[in-house]
């Protein structure tokens, strides 16, 4: 048979896509940016903003005849059995394809922030506990795992990594950020990025930009941040992940930024992303974005006036449904208001997409390899096993000065608090039980999780669980969150906090377990932000800490607190001692530290990078071939990393940046390289950092940013604040203005060394 220029796979993308607008009628195209949400409609709380008050009843018999853009979350709006999800979505693609004259399908988009948010499937920890892997390869191979699964049933899109750097962890989305560190932020999430993209699903990013930096943490709060902060913190994160992750699509923030809202921001969205870092994917507005134009920032007066700003800046889809790019943004550009060019722009970007995604070949099948299946299994074994593997890692040892930790096999142990048996302690509030489940109360929840209570118990066959501490040999405490949305939780998207005072009455809970009990305490957090532990200093005996760290959470907690696990998580943000005098993060100058001119103290009880181990290390030998290093040099950091103790053990080796004197006032110390050393008792390691004088570069001005010669010290550290060994350089040579294409990574190479001989 005949095919036209746009079925031909033997032509580039670039020529298909072309070929295919250029047959098309305005509302052909039009539809290309559009969204169905199926179901977003029924009773039940909202999982968008305002979902109730914006979406509107689409009749799909009178768009699917010129087509449709995307079809959103089919396994994430309800529960629905894995299987006949599968059967589901090719019954609609069928039925999509049919009714367009070029038989194009749908786009289905997911989200995927802690696993495939449909019933049934395997829920991972949340981004916070993947910073605190500092793991980047094992973060890869989740996103791979989880990109599998949903390309198994027929979806195309998930809707992460979260990107967004936390500024203030006040904010009910600090566990679906990864920390509060760009570097970290940029190298784990790109490390997301590439895993799902290795799967082909097109990875999204969030949210751009500057959301996480709302004034009072507020959600959708106004941002009004200055340039470097934006250029040096905000933004890192996405050109990395743009450039080395591969990512094919990113979404609108919904905040303002001085005044102009994200989607209607054509500086962010065109100038910046499409021509200076040369972007060329889709860009989609996050849930009602659009229509936000109109009824929340009231920068216009109708869906057709909100529509003209967002597709001129640089929106190409309307998700999750349509009101704006529908009959008003028609009308718009019929009346001459709206060039057409600009839905061209968009509708290419999209028809792009879809020919790269293989939609547009002549042979392409609705039906995903899991349509055919009777059964579908979205939480198999080996997901399981490798979601126990990130949590294992992600654990945190804040504290162990009381040394009950690891607990004795055959302890009186009282386990007691409000998260000691509760599977809700661990998951996320993008989790499908917290995020979708929580609707159908009668529904089971889909996975197995167990309680921290029930791994203990299956840890410490001859140990005795209690929930009385009084005849106790230690009293493990499970304190936390739980997560939801829009203010239904105590973390999640729209439940910020006040202040950081543990939520629900926990704090004196803690205070007087601690005075009635007069036993050691041990202190588990199961939490999606860090809260403020001052107020009970050296009164612990230990104190772990873990961010909702998903369906294996249970066993993961229990096996550091046992000692089956050595702890190697490090904290992808600070822990503050007072609930006010924070919020803040590491990456402050002189004068965001303790100093004479402010009687608030904001040193945090834990630092950033903070992590205990059950076994020693020492830190040898450190340095470099070099005093000094040209402004487009790089040089060889090196340190040889000693296991000393009796037991295997990962350390996370740290380098931070200082910059004694520069133009604008700098961060104190600034992460620009890390690793992780898994070394057996008394084993060695050294670990070569490559680091380049491009990751010393910062912005003197808006748009300029340089690397200047002078002096800079590099500080190889186990936390922000504790520096082991420091090596000076010298930057020499002229000043270079760097871009997009500077030395965003640095490189790293751990080389075992001959272990010592056995004594004796």
């Amino acid at each position: 048979m005949h095919h036209h220029l746009w079925q031909d796979t033997s032509r580039s993308v670039e020529e298909r896509a072309a070929d295919l607008l250029s047959r098309m009628t305005l509302e052909e195209k039009l539809a290309q940016l559009s969204s169905v949400w199926p179901g977003s409609e029924s009773d039940g709380e909202d999982v968008a903003p305002l979902q109730h008050e914006v979406s509107e009843t689409v009749d799909l018999d009178a768009l699917l005849p010129h087509g449709l853009g995307q079809l959103t979350r089919p396994f994430g709006t309800a529960p629905v059995e894995p299987a006949e999800g599968a059967r589901a979505l090719v019954a609609f693609q069928t039925k999509v394809t049919a009714a367009n004259r070029f038989g194009i399908p749908a786009l289905a988009h997911e989200e995927c922030l802690t696993g495939f948010t449909a019933w049934q499937a395997t829920v991972f920890p949340t981004p916070l506990a993947w910073g605190a892997t500092f793991d980047p390869a094992l973060v890869r191979e989740m996103a791979a795992a989880i990109g599998d699964s949903m390309r198994s049933v027929g979806i195309h899109q998930g809707l992460s990594p979260v990107l967004d750097v936390v500024r203030d962890p006040r904010w009910g989305r600090t566990e679906e950020s990864i920390g509060e560190d760009p570097y970290l932020v940029a190298t784990v999430a790109t490390a997301y990025v590439a895993g799902l993209e290795s799967t082909g699903i097109v990875s999204t990013l969030k949210h751009f930009a500057g959301y996480s930096a709302s004034r009072g943490a507020r959600n959708h709060g106004p941002v009004s941040i200055g340039p470097r902060e934006m250029a040096d913190v905000i933004l890192p994160p996405f050109e990395m992940a743009l450039r080395e992750g591969g990512a094919r699509s990113v979404m609108h923030a919904y905040n303002d930024l001085d005044g102009v809202p994200a989607a209607a921001h054509s500086e962010l969205l065109t100038d910046l992303l499409r021509e200076e870092w040369g972007f060329d994917g889709t860009l989609v507005s996050d849930y009602f974005g659009i229509s936000f134009l109109e009824m929340a920032h009231r920068v216009a007066d109708s869906p057709a006036r909100a529509a003209a700003l967002a597709l001129a800046a640089g929106v190409d889809v309307e998700l999750p449904g349509l009101r704006c790019y529908g009959e008003p943004l028609l009308k718009a550009v019929r009346s001459g208001e709206v060039p057409e060019e600009l839905v061209d722009r968009a509708a290419l970007r999209m028809l792009r997409q879809k020919c790269e995604l293989g939609l547009l070949d002549p042979d392409w099948s609705a039906a995903p390899p899991a349509a055919s299946a009777d059964t579908v299994d979205l939480d198999p074994p080996a997901m399981r096993a490798l979601a126990r593997h990130v949590a294992e890692e992600s654990v945190v040892l804040l504290d162990n000065s009381g040394g009950v930790l690891p607990l004795h096999p055959t302890a009186r142990i009282a386990v007691v608090g409000p998260y000691a048996d509760e599977r809700a302690a661990m998951l996320g509030c993008y989790s499908f039980p917290r995020h979708v489940g929580v609707e159908h109360p009668e529904l089971p929840l889909g996975v197995e999780i167990p309680t921290l209570l029930d791994a203990l118990g299956a840890e410490l066959p001859g140990a005795v669980l209690t929930d009385s501490p009084a005849d106790a040999d230690v009293v493990v405490a499970a304190l936390g969150d739980r997560s939801g949305l829009f203010g239904r939780g105590t973390s999640g998207e729209g439940c910020d906090a006040a202040d950081l005072t543990l939520p629900d009455g926990q704090a004196a809970f803690l205070d007087d377990l601690l005075e009635s009990t007069g036993k050691p305490v041990v202190l588990v957090l199961l939490t999606g932000r860090p809260y403020a532990l001052g107020r009970w200093g050296s009164r612990l005996a230990a104190v772990v800490q873990a961010f909702f760290p998903g369906e294996e959470g249970g066993p993961a907690v229990a096996g550091v607190l046992t000692g089956r696990v050595n702890p190697s998580g490090r904290l992808p943000v600070s822990v503050p001692r007072g609930t006010g005098g924070q919020p803040w993060t590491y990456l402050v100058p002189p004068l965001g530290l303790k100093g004479d001119a402010s009687n608030i103290d904001p040193t945090p009880l834990y630092p950033f990078g903070h992590g205990l181990s059950y076994t020693s290390f020492e830190w040898e030998a450190a340095g470099t071939g070099t005093d000094t290093l040209p402004t487009d040099g790089s040089a060889e950091i090196r340190l040889t990393v000693r296991n000393t103790g009796e037991r295997a053990g990962t350390e996370v080796v740290q380098l931070y940046l200082h910059d004694p004197v520069a133009r604008v006032a700098r961060p104190v110390v600034q992460l620009v390289g890390y690793t992780r050393v898994t070394l057996e008792p008394g084993q060695a390691a050294e670990v070569v950092f490559d680091f380049h004088a491009d990751l010393a570069s910062y912005t003197v001005r808006p748009g300029q940013r340089v690397v200047e010669p002078g002096a800079v010290e590099l500080r190889l550290a186990a936390s922000s604040a504790d520096t082991r060994h420091t090596v000076p350089l010298t930057l020499t040579g002229p000043e270079r203005t760097v871009g997009f294409d500077r030395r965003m990574t640095c490189g790293v190479e751990v080389r075992a060394l001959h272990s010592p001989d056995p004594i004796g």
